[in-house]
């Protein structure tokens, strides 16, 4: 039998991780330009903390996933939509994971240690290097803009096979039903 949903488990890593994402994209947004404060440096510890959340969601998610295989695409589908579904997919894994570690990678270059919710420090990846830190700054904010690029076009293509194809591809991921 073929299943015509994502489980609850990978439609509810799904929510959170788009909940997450679309947060620490829009606190990043708004604290790189805030005069120093105590408040600018508590948001870029929630950020942070975001951003590690993402990369364990993205971990959970990969597991979850390679146990449990996404539902089958519609029959209708072209294939090379299919094959752009896949690729963007995997891109958006990719990110999942390369964002928060170019963003640990730059806090170590800049020799500011990440601690996870003020439970967990972790090590610095690199030691305190002013311009390798300017280079990874360009890295994760350029990472960051890929991801909203390709966030919308994944957005764009679900609500076109909603409203004009009228097919099952987005009603899939939605929760409910």
């Amino acid at each position: 039998m073929t299943r015509y949903r994502y489980t609850r488990t990978a439609r509810v890593l799904h929510w959170l991780a788009a909940l997450l994402i679309f947060t620490g994209f829009g606190l990043g947004l708004y604290m790189t330009d805030l005069e120093f404060s105590p408040d600018k440096l508590r948001y870029y510890a929630w950020h942070k903390w975001l951003g590690i959340t993402v990369f364990l969601l993205a971990a959970a998610r990969l597991a979850w996933r390679a146990a449990n295989p996404a539902p089958a695409l519609p029959n209708a589908m072209p294939t090379w939509q299919r094959r752009v579904a896949g690729a963007a997919h995997v891109l958006l894994y990719v990110l999942m994971v390369a964002i928060p570690l170019s963003g640990w990678i730059y806090s170590s270059a800049t020799g500011v240690s990440v601690s996870y919710l003020n439970l967990v420090d972790l090590p610095n990846l690199v030691p305190k290097d002013r311009e390798l830190a300017k280079t990874l700054l360009l890295v994760h904010q350029s990472l960051n803009y890929l991801l909203a690029a390709v966030v919308t076009v994944h957005v764009s293509a679900a609500l076109w096979h909603h409203f004009v194809d009228r097919d099952d591809v987005l009603a899939r991921m939605l929760p409910g039903r």
